[in-house]
């Protein structure tokens, strides 16, 4: 873990002191510390971070308010610390751009548990684009004729290029919100489960979390869908779960 850059983000110096410790005992070994959303703002203006975790209750701006601002900067995933316990808490985080949560008080094991699970889904897509991004292929390769364009008419998915294209513009998209769609592109008109999602895309060794996978499939309707109150792409078969259709495949109801 030499080579990830990690940010943590809290007014409190004993967690921050606490959190550190724990990532260097797991050879987390490139940690920066600042205690102020306006400051982790900078942070990520001047330097590449893998992963960030964000406390919410923070003096200046909270963690919720400076998070849209860091999604300008970087598609690096963000762990919101929480001592808020209710789901609308929980789901504005999600909605802001958090990819996960802790609730305080936390044990720092969960939070490195949580941070290495993020960091197993954005680390190799990552790494991925980079290949992609510095080949000849990539250049001259046509996106209707590449190997690993997933195309449904009014959005494509590039594999290859760690890419969501709609309506011919790139939208940016966050790596696991990225990966989710990707997974549903491999298993088209299959159902899954919410713990089945939650399985194959965030990994086992993570922890089971129902609205993590509602509100990156909202992230996706919200990209992908023309009304995503009203799906035809991304649709939820009632009692079963989700799949994602070709809309010309979708019969009136």
């Amino acid at each position: 873990m030499d080579n990830v850059s990690l940010l943590l983000v809290d007014d409190e110096q004993a967690i921050l002191h606490m959190l550190k410790t724990v990532l260097l005992k797991e050879q987390f070994l490139d940690i920066d510390t600042v205690t102020t959303g306006e400051a982790a703002l900078e942070a990520c203006n001047n330097k590449t971070y893998h992963c960030i975790v964000l406390d919410i209750m923070l003096p200046g701006r909270s963690g919720l308010e400076i998070c849209p601002f860091l999604r300008q900067a970087t598609d690096a995933p963000i762990l919101f610390l929480t001592a808020k316990t209710t789901d609308y808490d929980k789901l504005t985080g999600f909605a802001v751009g958090g990819d996960d949560y802790v609730v305080k008080p936390f044990n720092p094991l969960e939070v490195v548990a949580r941070i290495k699970s993020l960091l197993n889904r954005y680390l190799p897509s990552k790494a991925l684009n980079a290949r992609q991004n510095n080949s000849d292929y990539a250049k001259t390769s046509s996106p209707n004729t590449t190997q690993g364009v997933y195309d449904y008419g009014r959005f494509q998915v590039l594999e290859l290029a760690g890419e969501l294209r709609v309506e011919g513009e790139a939208v940016p998209c966050p790596a696991l919100v990225f990966q989710l769609l990707l997974f549903f592109c491999k298993h088209p008109n299959r159902i899954f489960t919410k713990s089945e999602l939650y399985e194959r895309v965030w990994g086992s060794e993570a922890i089971s979390d129902d609205n993590t996978v509602m509100v990156h499939i909202h992230r996706i309707r919200e990209r992908i869908e023309a009304d995503p109150s009203n799906p035809v792409f991304l649709i939820n078969v009632r009692g079963l779960g989700y799949k994602l259709v070709q809309a010309s495949s979708v019969l009136p109801t």
